[in-house]
């Protein structure tokens, strides 16, 4: 650079003096036209200070609001949706209401068909009339507890004796089959024997009929007395069979009575040791048919209950929606016909970003901003819980992020706000608007502007 500025000043020291002054008067020119203006400069900075200072002056209010508010446009009114269903099936007779009609509490809604219900508590009326007749028996009968229980035991005595003479009997006949099967078995071994001696013959004439010392004729009939001999032993063995089994019938016999005898001489013990106490039977029967009379008066209680319940009213204060109810149809109990929205009990859900919870907690008031009035009317409330969980745990389809697929989302948590009394006197404020809570997170010293 300095070799160049050189060359520069060695050129204008050559060059001719006319060229010279004038060159030096064209620079001068040029200097004072790039001279900067003084005043210019000062006026600049004046105004870029002054920039500064009106926007410190702006920035300084708004971050001291935003910095104790936090909002969120993911926010709508909530509120009970109260489903209307019959407690008893029925034909709907009446519908007494219509969509969006406000109605207070207690105010019939719907009447079912009665009759059938009429009838059951005409049925409860006759079943408790039969119950207090009942009752009147009882109380009679009590004065026969001696007759009859003497009746008893004379009965239970005399079936004693039958008990015994057929255990006598049964047992006769046991004997009687025992010697029957002694006898059978005592043919059976005579008969055994006939086979066994045919037998031996039948071998015998075999070798005699081979070497033809007897005729054919011989050994046929020593084959018929064999075959003869087997078909009576096989008969003597079903009367040896025959007999046993009627031996087990005897003493089957035998055990009915004595089973028969046991049950008599129970119940004659049983009735001679209850006969002292048939008068308290009687008067337990007595308060039984009592306790009967209660329990129709409870049915016929339930049936009136249940023929008013043939007329549906509100269970609260509310404005109905998604009425379903015609008349001509047959609901059942559980089946919504209807729904009451109750709007004096109403809140604010919103869903804020979990990196605006720092500073809110339970108490810290809320403007509100609904999207249907816009700023022209604010809702006034405060903070009554925070959900246990984001939004997202309790989706269909929760994220698992143990996948290896995570990707961090900022998440959302439920905030619960609650309206401050009064706030929604004129029922403005419906469940589903859509609105913007401001949360003033410095609650204590900041008012409502």
């Amino acid at each position: 650079m300095a070799n160049v500025q050189e060359n520069q000043d060695t050129q204008e020291a050559e060059a001719p003096a006319g060229q010279r002054g004038g060159s030096q008067g064209k620079s001068d020119s040029e200097s004072q036209k790039k001279a900067p203006d003084p005043q210019r400069k000062r006026t600049i900075r004046f105004v870029l200070l002054a920039l500064l200072v009106v926007a410190l002056i702006v920035a300084i209010p708004i971050y001291a609001y935003y910095s104790v508010r936090e909002n969120t446009d993911d926010a709508e009114v909530d509120g009970h949706v109260i489903p209307i269903s019959p407690r008893v099936n029925g034909t709907v007779l009446e519908v007494l209401v219509n969509d969006n009609q406000v109605v207070k509490a207690g105010q019939p809604l719907i009447k079912l068909d009665p009759a059938d219900y009429q009838v059951a508590v005409a049925q409860a009326e006759a079943q408790l009339a039969s119950a207090e007749a009942n009752t009147t028996e009882s109380t009679v009968n009590v004065p026969l507890t001696n007759i009859n229980t003497r009746s008893q035991v004379s009965t239970s005595g005399t079936q004693v004796d039958e008990a015994q003479a057929n255990v006598a009997a049964a047992q006769q006949g046991v004997n009687s089959a025992r010697a029957r099967i002694t006898e059978a078995n005592a043919n059976l071994a005579g008969l055994q024997a006939d086979l066994v001696k045919a037998q031996k013959d039948l071998v015998r004439y075999q070798d005699l009929v081979s070497k033809d010392e007897i005729s054919k004729q011989d050994y046929d009939a020593a084959l018929a007395s064999q075959q003869s001999a087997a078909a009576k032993v096989d008969a003597g063995k079903a009367d040896v069979n025959s007999a046993q089994h009627s031996l087990d019938q005897a003493l089957a016999q035998v055990n009915v009575a004595k089973a028969r005898l046991a049950t008599a001489m129970v119940q004659r013990r049983q009735s001679e040791e209850t006969r002292p106490r048939q008068q308290e039977v009687s008067a337990a029967r007595q308060k039984q048919s009592e306790a009967m009379v209660k329990q129709a008066q409870a049915n016929l209680n339930q049936a009136k209950l249940n023929a008013g319940y043939t007329v549906i009213v509100a269970p609260v204060d509310g404005v109905v929606s998604k009425k379903s109810a015609e008349p001509g149809m047959q609901i059942s109990p559980g089946q919504q016909i209807m729904a009451l929205v109750p709007l004096d009990d109403i809140w604010v859900t919103a869903n804020f970003k979990e990196t605006q919870l720092k500073k809110m907690s339970v108490g810290q008031k809320v403007d509100i901003e609904v999207d249907t009035y816009g700023s022209s009317r604010k809702y006034h409330g405060h903070i009554d819980s925070l959900a246990a969980a984001s939004g997202a745990k309790f989706s269909l389809l929760p994220p698992e992020n143990a996948t290896g697929n995570y990707v961090k989302v900022v998440q959302r948590i439920p905030v619960k706000i609650l309206l401050e009394p009064g706030e929604n006197r004129d029922h403005k404020l419906l469940p589903g608007m859509s609105v913007t809570p401001i949360v003033l997170l410095n609650s204590g010293t900041n008012n409502y502007n």
